[in-house]
């Protein structure tokens, strides 16, 4: 739990947590996130939900900042974040990094493997995790953990400023390993099939291209490699995904 003074940024005061200040903008509304960041000296920027237009709320909200005279950005981005990383969500993280760097502001970058409670979600209804991912590993990292770390930071920010971390967890597995672990089945798809098989959700070809590249960045390589950096933050032992169950 974060024991320093904080006010929680809120598209909707009515979903925040009781006892808790809070106040109410949108990243895409840069003059309303202005007024909402005046008097903070960190800014702890939670990446916008997946959407087309991301990239744009991200400079939106870090402009705010600048205005608003916020000293520093802690920004939660991705694990491998490149212009040409494999996983094209990770694209605009690495875009938002720039910007961020670009806006004068000190700056923590947290970059997140991919969410070890997500492994189990992959799976159908029939109990199948199907993609294109090959015998590629993946060190995901448990929401915990990726929360622990941040608060270690933004307990003591001007302690990591400058610094970028790389949030794993603490072993890298194949997605049939995790099927193995989790009571599921993992079936390798084509990158074709897998385009194939996600297209009855009727979803814009920017998300389904988000939602395949998951998959061919693991059997690239981009996601395997285990940092150590959470337990260097927290000091405690990343979850394995035999504690998170099926």
């Amino acid at each position: 739990m974060l024991t320093v003074p904080h006010v929680l940024l809120v598209r909707d005061a009515g979903k925040a947590p009781a006892g808790v200040p809070v106040r109410v903008a949108e990243y895409a509304d840069t003059a309303g996130m202005t007024e909402a960041l005046r008097g903070a000296g960190t800014f702890f920027l939670v990446s916008a939900r997946e959407d087309q237009h991301r990239l744009a709320a991200h400079r939106s909200a870090v402009d705010a900042a600048v205005a608003a005279g916020v000293r520093r950005i802690v920004y939660l981005s991705f694990f491998g974040a490149a212009a040409d990383c494999t996983f094209t969500f990770g694209r605009d993280h690495w875009h938002t990094e720039q910007y961020i760097r670009d806006s004068g502001l000190r700056y923590t970058f947290l970059r997140d493997n991919m969410y070890l409670e997500m492994i189990p979600r992959l799976a159908g209804a029939d109990g199948v995790i199907r993609g294109p991912a090959g015998d590629g590993r993946v060190a995901a990292v448990g929401y915990d953990d990726v929360a622990a770390a941040a608060v270690a930071v933004l307990e003591d920010p001007d302690g990591h400023d400058g610094r970028t971390y790389d949030l794993t967890g603490g072993e890298a597995f194949t997605l049939a390993e995790a099927a193995g672990v989790l009571g599921l089945r993992y079936e390798h798809e084509t990158v074709e099939e897998a385009y194939a098989s996600r297209a009855h959700y009727g979803a814009p070809a920017f998300e389904v291209d988000g939602w395949v590249t998951t998959y061919t960045a693991i059997a690239a390589g981009e996601l395997a490699r285990v940092s150590g950096d959470v337990e260097r933050l927290t000091g405690r032992v990343p979850k394995r995904l035999a504690e998170i169950g099926g």
